[in-house]
């Protein structure tokens, strides 16, 4: 179980996360909530690359507020950024190896990109360089949180940046992962497909946490279904709102 007492984060002067009390045990929680409200930053905080002003983060009971990075990917913690990083000169087997952090095994790495609906045969040779799209990048990272296993992956809004038909495969993707990983998923969203998959959302404004309830309850109350002329989790309004 991850809990959050009483974080906050300030930077610049200003205040990004104000006195954010979290328990997290659910299987699949969506983090959403309009442009700036401090998403990415709570995550951030929770895999320790930044540090809150002041709180703590209690992961399955440990207080690891004070542990880098390295230390809470041990405990079990993993993170995909927006924008995936590529490795030059390293093929997917090797970071699909590198993250499973076990000897290389063929049948296993080519489950995981099956898993993510890449074929195995014409990706797991490929260099990690600027002839995948961003859409095959999203995949191939989402396979590396499923090498590695663990027991929460923090995901910052894999949809970002993605062709329709690339987010229409990452919704099956997730849906996959949910049923299949026997751990945690924590992921930024803004999108209705994934926001209704989700066990729990957390919904974020102005740094604080609004509410936290089930998929159906935040996002009626949020208006975030299509149609209905309400505002969007980007808080914009009716025919304005396109995710």
């Amino acid at each position: 179980m991850l809990e959050l007492q009483n974080i906050c984060f300030r930077a610049d002067d200003k205040d990004i996360l104000t006195d954010v009390n979290l328990k997290i045990d659910d299987k699949f929680v969506a983090i959403t909530g309009p442009n700036g409200s401090g998403k990415s930053t709570l995550l951030k905080v929770i895999m320790g690359i930044n540090e809150p002003t002041s709180g703590r983060v209690i992961f399955d009971g440990e207080d690891i507020t004070d542990l880098p990075v390295n230390e809470r990917a041990k405990r079990g913690l993993s993170f995909a950024f927006q924008q995936p990083v590529k490795f030059k000169g390293l093929r997917v087997r090797d970071l699909l190896t590198i993250a499973s952090g076990s000897k290389m095994d063929l049948d296993r790495d080519c489950s995981f990109l099956k898993a993510v609906g890449l074929c195995p045969r014409d990706y797991i040779d490929r260099e990690i360089n600027d002839t995948l799209s961003g859409g095959e990048m999203k995949r191939i990272e989402i396979a590396m949180a499923a090498a590695k296993g663990g027991k929460m992956s923090l995901f910052d809004e894999p949809e970002a940046g993605i062709d329709l038909w690339s987010f229409n495969s990452l919704i099956d993707v997730f849906e996959n992962l949910r049923e299949k990983t026997d751990g945690n998923i924590l992921i930024i969203s803004h999108q209705e497909r994934i926001l209704e998959i989700a066990d729990k959302i957390v919904y974020l404004k102005d740094g604080k946490v609004a509410r936290y309830d089930t998929a159906e309850v935040i996002m009626d109350e949020f208006g975030m279904r299509r149609g209905r002329g309400c505002k969007c989790a980007h808080g914009m309004e009716g025919e304005s709102c396109n995710g």
